[in-house]
């Protein structure tokens, strides 16, 4: 196991590499230091002089890639891509365009993110598997059937109705959590009642179809007729063999996601008000704080990297019959 753990971070290294040259390629190739320049001055203040300042403040003065008229190895050291992109694998962040230190912003952010993140996480998934396993349980009946319709519907509608539409009528008009806002310890709670209820909500429907058809085929192999043909109820075949051995999918497929729970939710905190990470990657764009955007990327692909690799890991923790060598 921690020879394949090794070996799995191993292949991450140039894969992070190429993310990497791919997100400088975008925004310094694509995008000139004088270009961010004369979006942050603004038409007003841009002149030779104002770019100039601008880029000596921040480090954009150097040369891309190779700076000639450095010594020895400053040649590579001397330069935006170094400072701006190779900095970042020692998670030396840097600060952002407002001169604020971004890796103190992410590590007092991450906690509000994930103060929401979490609760829409687990209780969305016990939510989903429970109303799945009700359809499955009830298949071919009337209840397994407006169990399908409703997911259809809950699918078909977009996250900001349901954003929109509970500010409106469970904030304002019946005025029982604040509309917007956040405050710290358990003050927290609820300002953050009401995302949670519309994080849940928003994806029971593609979940729980999804589990549905998880828990169908597991109920049509082999070893659940086994169970029926030797007198099991029905209760029991489903909580103690499909539910087990449907969870195995299951479980691995949302092991994926937990990284992810530290980027935040973009939508749900930049309309709740909530000071994630998500909240603050939408600031950064809309500011065109390049800076930050570029933090934003790496960390996503790092959390979303460990997060394969997390999915096969668990592979050898529910499933007994998968070992790595």
């Amino acid at each position: 196991m921690l020879a394949y753990i090794v070996r799995r971070a191993l292949y991450a290294i140039p894969i992070l590499i190429g993310i990497n040259l791919v997100t400088f390629a975008l925004f310094f190739l694509v995008n000139t230091p004088d270009d961010m320049a004369r979006m942050q001055l603004g038409v007003k203040r841009e002149t030779p002089e104002a770019i100039e300042k601008w880029k000596a403040q921040r480090g954009y003065d150097r040369p891309l890639l190779w700076n000639a008229a450095a010594p020895g190895v400053k040649k590579l050291t001397e330069t935006i891509f170094f400072a701006k992109s190779v900095r970042l694998f020692a998670l030396d962040f840097g600060r952002a365009e407002d001169n604020r230190d971004i890796a103190r912003e992410i590590s007092t952010r991450m906690w509000p993110s994930l103060a929401l993140a979490l609760p829409v996480f687990l209780v969305g998934l016990a939510v989903n598997v429970t109303f799945a396993l009700g359809m499955a349980f009830f298949r071919g009946s009337a209840l397994d059937l407006w169990g399908v319709i409703v997911c259809v519907t809950l699918m078909s509608i977009s996250t900001l109705f349901y954003i929109i539409g509970g500010q409106y009528l469970i904030a304002k008009l019946w005025r029982l959590v604040p509309i917007s806002g956040y405050a710290g310890g358990l003050d927290a709670v609820r300002f953050l009642i009401l995302p949670v209820i519309i994080g849940v909500v928003g994806g029971l429907g593609a979940g729980a179809r999804l589990y549905r058809t998880l828990f169908l085929e597991e109920m049509g192999k082999d070893y659940v007729r086994t169970a029926r043909a030797k007198g099991l109820a029905e209760r029991v075949v489903m909580f103690r063999h499909v539910l087990k051995n449907a969870m195995i999918p299951i479980l691995t497929g949302v092991v994926v996601v937990i990284p992810s729970l530290f980027l935040g939710s973009l939508i749900t905190e930049s309309f709740f008000g909530i000071p994630g990470l998500g909240s603050y990657t939408i600031d950064a764009i809309q500011a065109q704080d390049f800076a930050v955007v570029r933090v934003m990327v790496f960390i996503g692909s790092v959390l979303y990297i460990l997060g394969l690799m997390l999915t096969d890991i668990s592979y050898t923790l529910v499933d007994p019959r998968v070992r790595f060598d």
